[in-house]
């Protein structure tokens, strides 16, 4: 099953569940064994960083693997400890990848011709994960140079079964700075929307959604009902649950009837559940991944409850 979306709906379907677990270590949030076993083994400070969110990671994956499709592993909290971090990235990703999720990278890449093309070539493997150093099914893309950023990654997502995220309505509370800009009446990320579902149509594969998917965050949700209607061919990607703000009814219209169409990331509520009521008062710091487990059950029930994701149960 060569085709991004199909591959993903595949594993959402597997799963039952649309929850993505975002990956973002926060090394003053580590857990002490952690933090002592990075610091045990390596000198300086960017390898202590890297080791332990290596570790981190690794065990996060080995938790929610059986219960997830996919997992976001945000890139810039490791590119900022250079090489070491980079390396560590790239083992996550290959870890997840083993355990058989799909891998959204968070990078929010985005440039013209030759240099998009090379961001293209470098993070999306797509179905074989070693087409690509990164060896990452899809990768978030920022639009905002115009179409032609656009297309040497939809190119690459084509050739190799990968796909892409693009941003269109953010999820950030000054996302609307730019995103509701108006030109003639229409919104900029309106204008965005239209480009995407063209793409997104244009590369569909056995089912209904394409390669081409959009970032629509869950924290203004009469904006994401509005996109979902905007672009139906295109697979959804919603950040803001949790602890962003938002709950599971302000997303449940991403979703189609079936319970495709959109999967929801939580990235911190997840991570560092053991550092929050009710998790906190049940779990000791150091059962810190039984906290993980069981706030990803809850949000998989959450989703279940209060969407139509409970179609996939």
């Amino acid at each position: 099953m060569h085709h991004f979306s199909d591959r993903l709906n595949a594993a959402i379907q597997k799963k039952k569940t649309p929850a993505l677990v975002g990956l973002d270590p926060r090394f003053d949030w580590l857990p002490a064994d952690i933090v002592s076993n990075a610091s045990k083994n390596n000198h300086t400070q960017a390898e202590i960083v890297a080791a332990a969110f290596e570790e981190f990671c690794l065990r996060i994956i080995d938790v929610v693997a059986p219960l997830v499709p996919a997992v976001k592993p945000q890139a810039a909290f490791f590119e900022e400890w250079g090489p070491a971090g980079c390396a560590a990235l790239q083992r996550v990703i290959q870890k997840a990848r083993e355990s058989g999720l799909v891998v959204i990278c968070d990078a929010k890449r985005g440039d013209i011709g030759s240099t998009a093309e090379a961001y293209a070539r470098g993070y999306l493997a797509g179905e074989n994960p070693d087409s690509a150093i990164w060896a990452a099914d899809c990768l978030t893309v920022n639009p905002y140079l115009g179409s032609d950023t656009l297309e040497p990654f939809v190119n690459v997502a084509v050739e190799r079964g990968a796909g892409i995220y693009v941003l269109v309505r953010t999820s950030n509370p000054g996302a609307g700075t730019f995103q509701d800009r108006k030109t003639d009446g229409t919104n900029l990320y309106e204008c965005v929307a239209a480009v995407v579902e063209e793409l997104a149509l244009k590369t569909k594969g056995k089912g209904h959604y394409g390669s081409i998917g959009a970032v629509v965050g869950a924290t203004y949700p009469e904006e994401l009902n509005q996109l979902r209607a905007l672009m139906p061919h295109t697979p959804l990607l919603v950040p803001g649950y949790g602890s962003q703000g938002a709950g599971a009814g302000d997303v449940a219209g991403a979703f189609d009837e079936q319970g495709l169409g959109a999967i929801i990331n939580s990235s911190r509520g997840i991570n560092f559940a053991i550092r929050k009521a009710p998790y906190s008062e049940k779990f000791a710091p150091q059962e810190w991944e039984q906290a993980v487990e069981v706030a990803t059950i809850d949000m998989i029930a959450d989703l279940a409850n209060h969407t139509p994701a409970g179609n996939l149960q």
